[in-house]
């Protein structure tokens, strides 16, 4: 999602102090005759990004306790704190804070001591220390940590740990070599070369926010070991990828997703090294020993992007998520088996339309538990492992249960399952209303015999919440759990959010100011999860809504989009007598941003009827010359998929120009705040510095807000104070109530 955090409440919340629209263009910096709202009841931009960002529980073995790392921004001395959570996993226990005030990542080596790799005060090597825990009648402890060794880089991460080997696999950059201990040696060569020259022969040049440079990520083994009852890291790294070309996890994005391992082998995912990989999505499955010794690809033929390949415990099977076809980053995701001791591959969801994300085998391999984006929600779903085919297929011929997926959850949005002795389930929740939260889904054996016996109400488990994080800060704040509309679009029936504000009452008549948020993507969907709106609509190219929607778009992004957002602005419009139509405005990024610029803005002033009547504007990171992205954007794959062909071709130009926004300034009236990251190498900031341009010359009431440290989203929680002050300022001066 693009919106950085919880974002644009409905206007009547935030706003206050509104001043009547400049006659020249106002200064850049915080006017004082505005101010964001601030009150017990209001969760105001400042008060979400103090709030506590947990990230997902890492269980230890035994299933008692799990690690959850959590960032708080204080506006004190505007920082950012880090802490370790240690979770109790049962209800009513406390969690024990272990303060990080140099961060590090943090992980189990084993049930009762805790893994902590943080920078070294040289700067030039990563320390790793173990913790000591104690887990007592419901209270956590941690000892003094002890230092057990060191990284030779600073850029060592994604640890998995195998405590039956004690082999300690990690990603780390390095240059061709392949040589970790050569990197600090290498980085001094290589900034003191005399120049700062960028040459390329092929690309990617430069990916999301980076420039390309030298080094590449690698994954390495090494033994961490106890020796006289205290840990020792040996300081002999393995490079298990060395002069193969393969380089995972996968940039910009993967981390440990991208690979797992056994007690003595690791699976992964990597780019297929012989295509160009901004042209191409297509990533293999390999397997390779902790020694580096017998790599083996398991996927073959002709395919698309694969992700978060995964053991079962018994090491006799793998499973990952493969996607048909190459340069389509959102097609479906297929789930495959590979059977490691048969050597015999098949897919078992080819026939269920919806795209998995997260995998883990059950304890005894014979189910698999996974998340899945469903109806603007992320469930918990399971499905029995069905026995190996005699050949390797892409249709095995599947009889249920092992057909059909059955949801364990039916709301909110879930994320980073992981597998608990005693059948039981670890994961994170987020909702409209709340950041993550750890819950525990219990009694799975009863599940899986229900599952297999096709009960007609199965039982879906034993849902517990375990921690609170952001319970207090939120108290008394006034924050909706979201009311779902469904109307008729452009091919079938759209889903849409709706989210009223403190002291909405349906008796209330066009008093209250109104937002439409249009999601980025555009293949994305506006989630059951943290942030919050006013208005959002999952048009055609939404996902969790089945494939056809989400491949919708393709080729028609200004066409039956267009047509479901304008369907459902009316449908809300028409059953929501409360808003105030006239006192409307729209926001959107990247692809949302493109959205109204190329369609909404010129219907609203030629077509009124269509009782848009946006009084302005907001658009981050967005779409301005379609066929200048075709070229300048970082992963070339994308526009030749979504737009017929590479730029120049003809089908490409045809639709440019018929969808490009470039080609509709002519009728732009509407006042518009245009915000661009410098660091955006998916859409340039030229994109945005152009609109700006073009408002300024046609004389539209305009601003440019440009952060020259931030990528697509905005990261740096100043920034992102500083984002939400531009918007609702902006907003509140076209649409804010005097008084």
């Amino acid at each position: 999602m693009w919106l950085p955090g919880a974002a644009l409440g409905l206007l009547g919340l935030s706003l206050q102090q509104p001043s009547a629209p400049p006659t020249s263009q106002p200064s850049p910096i915080m006017s004082p005759s505005f101010a964001l709202k601030e009150s017990s009841d209001v969760l105001s931009p400042k008060d979400m990004l103090s709030l506590p960002r947990p990230g997902d529980p890492l269980p230890n073995i035994a299933g008692d306790l799990a690690l959850v790392p959590i960032s708080q921004y204080s506006s004190d001395d505007r920082k950012t704190h880090k802490l370790l959570a240690v979770v109790p996993l049962e209800s009513g226990s406390r969690e024990y804070s272990l303060p990080l005030p140099k961060g590090g990542d943090a992980f189990w080596i084993d049930s009762r001591t805790i893994a902590h790799v943080v920078e070294a005060e040289s700067g030039k090597k990563q320390d790793i220390f173990a913790v000591p825990v104690t887990y007592e009648n419901g209270i956590v402890a941690a000892g003094e940590p002890v230092l057990v060794g060191s990284f030779p880089v600073t850029t060592a991460a994604d640890f998995c740990y195998s405590p039956c080997s004690g082999t300690l696999v990690f990603s780390a950059y390095v240059y061709a070599d392949g040589d970790l201990e050569a990197v600090t040696a290498n980085d001094e060569a290589y900034d003191n070369r005399g120049n700062t020259a960028l040459v390329y022969d092929q690309t990617f040049e430069r990916q999301w926010d980076t420039w390309v440079g030298p080094k590449h990520k690698s994954l390495f083994t090494v033994k961490l070991q106890k020796e006289d009852s205290k840990y020792v890291l040996r300081n002999s790294f393995t490079n298990v990828l060395k002069g193969t070309e393969l380089s995972s996890p996968v940039e910009p994005f993967g981390g440990k997703d991208d690979f797992d391992i056994s007690d003595s082998q690791i699976i992964f995912t990597a780019k297929d090294p012989k295509l160009p990989q901004a042209m191409h999505t297509k990533q293999n499955i390999y397997l390779v020993g902790f020694d580096g010794s017998n790599l083996v690809e398991l996927t073959s033929g002709i395919h698309g992007a694969t992700h978060a390949p995964v053991f079962n415990r018994q090491g006799t099977k793998v499973a990952w998520l493969q996607l048909d076809e190459d340069g389509h980053e959102s097609d479906r995701h297929k789930i495959v088996i590979h059977d490691l001791i048969k050597g015999i591959s098949f897919t078992v969801t080819q026939e269920w339309d919806r795209s998995p994300s997260v995998l883990v085998f059950s304890e005894d391999g014979d189910f698999l538990y996974f998340t899945a984006e469903d109806v603007a929600r992320v469930k918990i779903f399971v499905l029995p492992v069905p026995p190996t085919p005699d050949k390797s297929t892409t249709h095995p011929k599947l009889s249920d249960p092992y057909k059909t997926p059955v949801a364990l959850t039916d709301s909110h949005a879930a994320s980073g399952i992981q597998i608990l002795p005693n059948g039981r389930i670890s994961f994170a929740v987020s909702s409209l209303t709340a950041p993550k939260d750890v819950f525990i889904l219990g009694n799975l054996r009863k599940v899986e015999v229900d599952v297999m016996n096709m009960t007609p109400n199965i039982y879906r488990g034993e849902l517990t919440r375990i921690t609170k994080f952001s319970a207090d800060s939120l108290q008394g704040k006034s924050l909706h759990p979201g009311e779902e509309f469904w109307f008729e679009g452009a091919t079938q029936q759209i889903h849409g959010w709706i989210l009223t504000p403190p002291g909405y009452q349906t008796t209330d008549m066009k008093k209250w100011p109104i937002v439409l948020l249009i999601h980025g993507g555009p293949e994305s969907c506006w989630q059951d999860s943290w942030a919050t709106f006013v208005v959002m609509i999952n048009p055609t190219g939404s996902t969790s809504f089945g494939q056809n929607l989400t491949e919708g778009i393709k080729e028609d992004w200004g066409g039956k989009p267009f047509v479901d957002l304008r369907n459902g602005w009316k449908y809300v419009l028409d059953h929501y007598p409360q808003v105030d139509p006239e006192r409307a405005v729209a926001a959107g990024a990247s692809w949302g941003g493109y959205c109204y610029q190329v369609r909404l803005t010129p219907w609203i002033q030629g077509n009124p009827e269509f009782g848009f009547n946006f009084k302005a504007l907001f658009c981050h990171d967005g779409v301005f010359d379609v066929t200048y992205k075709g070229y300048a954007t970082d992963e070339l794959f994308f526009f030749n998929h979504e737009w017929g062909g590479r730029p120049w071709e003809p089908k490409s130009l045809e639709l440019s120009r018929k969808y490009s926004p470039v080609y509709t300034v002519s009728k732009w009236s509407t006042p518009q705040l245009i915000v661009h990251g410098s660091k955006d190498y998916r859409l340039p900031e030229t994109e945005g510095i152009a609109v700006f341009h073009a408002l300024q010359q046609l004389g539209v009431p305009s601003r440019l807000v440009i952060f020259p440290d931030e990528n697509h989203w905005v990261l740096n929680p100043g920034n992102s104070l500083k984002w939400h002050y531009e918007v609702f300022r902006w907003f509140n001066q076209y649409v804010g109530k005097t008084g």
